[in-house]
């Protein structure tokens, strides 16, 4: 199920004054919304290995990665 939305966005909130307190966080996560908010860095898996590393941007403008790793 995972967590209530309100919970989701308190995390977000808490992950991202960490940030700006040059805090590193490791953030495995399979739901992206907060993950490419805050992230500087993002990197996909995919069986085992990593598929893509780049910025968060470079992977929303990745259409090939988007298709075949992260879209249902």
């Amino acid at each position: 199920e995972g967590l209530a939305p309100k919970i989701v966005e308190l995390v977000g909130e808490y992950l991202q004054r960490l940030k700006e307190r040059g805090v590193s966080v490791l953030l495995i996560e399979q739901k992206l919304t907060i993950a490419l908010t805050i992230s500087d860095r993002t990197l996909v898996m995919g069986h085992g290995s990593i598929v893509f590393e780049g910025t968060p941007d470079e992977l929303r403008a990745d259409k090939t990665v988007r298709k075949e790793w992260l879209e249902v």
